[in-house]
């Protein structure tokens, strides 16, 4: 009597990997096209607005500029005329602009069809200058009706602001002499006398605050009305400023000046990637944390203060801090690792019931194999029923010899041998009935 042949490790191996195969192509496919499109990347270059050469946001940009070139990110840094251009160029969805530093309040000037950026929090405080050439002190912005004034270059944010705060006070270009003009040239004009006032955006030690400070015949705008304009436009703070504050050695200013700042805010053009925001947050949090002239340690940057919506990676690092991963591992590796698991977490609660069904498609596999045998054997049965068909018994016995010899050679997994033993039976039962036919 014939053995049957059960199966060996490696056999029993080739039949879990045939039967895992497919699920296996499928999930490379799928893991394949959603680590490539699902979640790309992210890039290594940002272009970022920056003002003037001589500004604040040029020295702001290059100390981001240097620490993003250590996790191979490169920081394009670009002029511009100021806050107001940066805002109009990071909503034009026609440029190539990824960031840019904003003023407070320039939201107001946003139409419907522009591109909303987000900010990725606020970084300083700007004071708005006032330098003007009288005799006698002036405390008011209306103080300055009639008079030729330096409002800033077309583009600034200095412009828009020091417009809408001479127009709150009536101070319009029908009774006063506006001029935009930018502030190397409104700095030269106020000296030489050309023009009567000026303003300027800027730090206290800035090159033109202290060049102005120092002059005896400029004096700076004390506002004895900045607690009424900051309740008429919330965007604004009012501002003490020591005496001694720009000079220590010259005791400039002479004495306390209360003046009117803006917040400056880092925003983002929505569709940067998130995990450049977080290597950004990371950049702004270098820079901006230590104590400066205006502000204490670790008070920027801030959630606070930004009329825009904010970045809902730059939220979470505000709440929690840089991802667990950044904290510990080179940005390319917690990027790679982060990128992975987005994929594959939900990849995995689709494979999960899939790969439970491996089990059933092995064992059809094996079943469809004895079921064919038990077809062909059916069939053998079927003719040697009806004799008066003229069945070849010569032919009948070699095809059951041909089964028999498939069936020993076949080698099936132990858990199948209760098949394997039935099978051979009714084999053997075809056999006897060739022999002793009804």
């Amino acid at each position: 009597m014939s053995k049957f042949k059960f199966r060996s490790t490696r056999q029993l191996f080739r039949d879990a990997v045939w039967s895992i195969l497919p699920i296996l192509v499928l999930a490379l496919a799928a893991s394949w096209i959603a680590y490539h499109y699902i979640d790309p990347a992210p890039p290594h270059r940002l272009v970022i607005m920056a003002g003037t050469e001589d500004s604040s946001y040029q020295d702001f940009a290059k100390s981001y500029q240097e620490i993003l070139a250590e996790d191979g990110i490169q920081l394009v840094i670009r002029p511009s005329n100021g806050a107001l251009d940066n805002h109009l160029q990071l909503r034009d969805p026609n440029t190539d602009v990824d960031l840019g530093f904003l003023q407070d309040g320039l939201n107001e000037t946003a139409s419907d069809a522009e591109v909303d950026p987000v900010s990725l929090g606020s970084i300083s405080y700007e004071p708005l200058w006032v330098f003007y050439r009288n005799k006698q002190p002036l405390t008011r912005f209306a103080d300055l009706a009639g008079k030729r004034l330096g409002i800033g270059h077309e583009g600034s944010g200095t412009k828009l602001l020091a417009t809408r705060l001479l127009a709150a006070s009536g101070v319009t270009a029908d009774n006063s002499k506006l001029q935009a003009v930018g502030r190397d040239e409104a700095a030269a004009q106020l000296l030489s006398g050309k023009l009567d006032a000026v303003f300027f955006i800027g730090e206290p030690d800035s090159a033109i605050v202290r060049q102005l400070a120092a002059d005896p015949q400029v004096r700076i705008l004390d506002l004895d009305q900045a607690a009424a304009i900051v309740r008429h436009f919330p965007y604004l703070h009012e501002l003490h400023i020591p005496h001694g504050l720009i000079d220590l050695r010259r005791n400039l200013p002479a004495q306390d000046l209360t003046l009117l700042a803006t917040t400056t805010t880092l925003a983002a053009r929505e569709g940067v990637h998130p995990a450049l925001i977080t290597l950004l947050m990371k950049a702004m949090h270098e820079t901006h944390a230590s104590a400066g002239l205006l502000h204490s340690a670790n008070e920027f940057p801030s959630a606070k203060d930004v009329d825009l919506e904010l970045s809902k990676e730059a939220e979470h690092y505000y709440k929690s801090g840089p991802p667990l991963l950044q904290r510990y591992l080179p940005f390319w590796l917690a990027t790679l690792i982060d990128r992975a698991a987005l994929v594959l977490i939900p990849l995995l609660a689709v494979l999960v019931p899939v790969v439970r069904a491996v089990p059933q498609i092995y064992n059809w596999r094996i079943r469809r194999q004895i079921y064919r045998w038990y077809g062909e054997l059916s069939f053998l049965e079927t003719q040697l029923r009806d004799q008066a068909t003229g069945v070849d018994i010569a032919a009948v016995i070699k095809q059951l010899d041909q089964i028999e010899e498939k069936v020993r050679q076949a080698k099936l997994p132990l858990t199948f041998a209760e098949h394997a033993f039935v099978l051979k039976e009714h084999i053997d039962f075809v056999r006897r009935r060739i022999h002793k036919p009804d």
